[in-house]
């Protein structure tokens, strides 16, 4: 993650620095640091602020079903596991999750293919 992103979703989320900090477990200076680019945003801080923000918009809005808008073939869904537990707005979010056919094997390329999905992109985009 960028250190755009993170200091643009902190301000969607309507979050001080000293508030995102307290939410991640980290100190402010973590956080200013982040929105520097001083030091590069951690995996456990990318995917809590992401995991914020999709859940407020999914209490805003109508939960997105990722197997509804990628014609998700029945054989593939019952892998699932976004299909498994009914998340289809976090399929981003679950490790294991069967997009392009395959369980992807790292954080980093799983969210290299999921920020080029429409599911991914209808969630996150202003």
């Amino acid at each position: 993650m960028e250190k755009e992103q993170f200091a643009s979703i902190r301000r969607r989320l309507g979050k001080t620095q000293a508030q995102m900090a307290q939410l991640l477990g980290c100190s402010i200076k973590a956080v200013q640091s982040f929105e520097q680019g001083y030091r590069k945003v951690p995996v456990y801080a990318e995917r809590q602020i992401l995991f914020l923000l999709a859940s407020k918009l999914a209490s805003a809005n109508n939960m997105h079903k990722c197997w509804e808008k990628t014609d998700c073939p029945e054989e593939k869904k019952e892998l699932c596991p976004a299909w498994e537990f009914r998340v289809g707005h976090l399929c981003w979010f679950i490790n294991g999750t069967i997009c392009k056919g395959e369980a992807q094997h790292s954080w980093e390329a799983k969210m290299a293919m999921c920020r080029g999905c429409r599911v991914f992109q209808s969630i996150f985009s202003p």
